[in-house]
């Protein structure tokens, strides 16, 4: 199936920012079913109060659901952080690390997390069988999101498809869990999780804004390149001297 609009999609698009302008322009969309931020972009958009800024986004939008992640290193102080950030609002869902900066596997938290019924978003996810550990770990009856950072994993070299599907086929386990394709790339990337079948794609403002090209007629794209590039040359004042 060619997909031509947005509403083609079965795949469920999460804005992905700190802006809060940006955010609440997003969340009133109807075909934004949710969003996240991370300590990174929450630094770029100049936050200086995390708490503060959350419940600013959780004050706004109250219908859709929204992550925010832990920042300790410690497990215990990850769980400690889990349940304050989870009770900030039902509409939560609280990021945890697949490891710590030390490299250990982040289970306890995960686990202590979803069994106490918080909705964990799993996040900085790279292979199956990390897919594979965190299935073991979350409650068979909470909701959770996986987050496999696809566009990271594209960034090496490799081909981010047959590895989705893969971990995919791992969360079957956990048919409360679904599979979020994290940091895309491209528009394509939107279209290539939607055609194998992952539930969630987190996309940013800038990529989100691109969504008005699908489908569209390719000899008008090129017409319009040539012109782009025609009156670039123009307002620049560029010459060829004979």
């Amino acid at each position: 199936m060619t997909v031509k609009s947005v509403d083609d999609l079965k795949i469920k698009i999460f804005a992905d920012g700190a802006d809060l302008e940006g955010m609440k322009a997003m969340a009133a969309k109807p075909w934004i079913k949710g969003l996240t931020t991370n300590p990174t972009l929450m630094r770029k958009a100049g936050v200086t109060d995390y708490a503060a800024f959350a419940r600013q986004v959780l004050d706004a939008i109250t219908d859709k659901p929204i992550s925010f992640e832990v920042f300790a290193d410690d497990p215990d102080e990850m769980i400690a952080h889990g349940r304050v950030i989870g009770g900030w609002g039902p509409n939560v869902n609280v990021k945890i690390p697949v490891t710590n900066t030390a490299g250990q596997f982040m289970g306890a938290p995960i686990s202590a997390l979803s069994k106490a019924g918080v909705v964990v978003n799993v996040t900085a996810i790279m292979t199956p069988g990390q897919v594979e550990a965190v299935a073991e770990a979350l409650d068979p009856e909470t909701p959770a999101i996986v987050s496999v950072f696809a566009g990271r994993v594209a960034d090496t070299g490799r081909d981010p498809v047959p590895l989705m599907s893969a971990c995919l086929e791992v969360l079957k386990t956990r048919p409360k869990a679904e599979l979020l394709w994290a940091s895309p790339r491209e528009l394509l990337n939107i279209i290539q999780a939607d055609a194998m079948g992952c539930h969630i794609i987190t996309v940013t403002n800038d990529l989100l804004a691109k969504l008005g090209g699908l489908g569209k007629d390719l000899d008008q794209f090129s017409l319009e390149t040539v012109r782009m590039f025609e009156g670039d040359a123009k307002a620049a004042g560029y010459t060829i001297p004979s």
